[in-house]
């Protein structure tokens, strides 16, 4: 995937000497979270959406200097790590800067977000399976060898959570019997938190518990 492609030079970016009446304009008129200051062409941070009631009329961002946030990322920057930055700094434009770090354009959380909709893991058919483990006692290899040995093919892995000493995993599988693989993760240790709705072993347990209940009956 080229990321490259994605690259907004459109958007407009604000001097330190601008008004703040500007920058209040530009977010009313769009659904922005950011924007970049620039003084002389050199890239000094992003004013948030998020500070406007902070913002007083015809106060320059000069004034408001000391709330910039400095976030960027370089045109060599990986898609993941683009991803990560959107979400840490809860934005939906970052900006990107050359081997100089000079200014260059914008990434949109839309774009990179189609780009990412776009891979194997979503568009590839296969079953979505999230297991998971204590953070000290699961690895990737592990699930990687637990789904091949089921004759399945790994179309993606991405951890989603990781709290209170477990990690959460979120598979892709493709041409596999997603019970097998199931039953093999239980077998490891894992949790399964999702899986397909013809899971065998909750039918099993489903058809002990009405003998059970057959049983307590008679």
């Amino acid at each position: 995937m080229h990321i490259q492609d994605k690259l907004n030079s459109t958007l407009p970016t604000f001097g330190i000497t601008d008004t703040l009446d500007e920058v209040i304009t530009f977010f009313e008129d769009t659904m922005y979270s950011h924007i970049a200051v620039m003084d002389n062409g050199v890239y000094l941070g992003m004013l948030s959406e998020n500070d406007q009631d902070c913002f007083e009329e015809g106060k320059t961002i000069e004034d408001f200097r000391f709330q910039l946030e400095t976030f960027q990322v370089t045109k060599e920057t990986l898609w993941l790590d683009v991803l990560e930055v959107f979400s840490r700094n809860e934005a939906n434009l970052v900006p990107v800067l050359d081997d100089a770090h000079r200014f260059v354009g914008y990434y949109d959380l839309n774009d990179v977000v189609d780009l990412f909709i776009g891979t194997p893991f979503f568009t590839e058919p296969g079953g979505i399976l999230v297991v998971s483990k204590g953070i000290r006692d699961y690895s990737m290899s592990e699930i990687a060898q637990i789904v091949e040995t089921n004759n399945g093919k790994l179309l993606g892995a991405f951890i989603t959570e990781s709290e209170n000493d477990l990690v959460q995993v979120t598979l892709k599988i493709a041409n596999a019997n997603l019970n097998e693989v199931i039953q093999t993760f239980r077998r490891y240790s894992y949790n399964i938190l999702f899986g397909n709705n013809d899971d065998q072993f909750l039918e099993d347990l489903k058809q002990r518990s009405d003998y059970l209940d057959k049983y307590l009956n008679v």
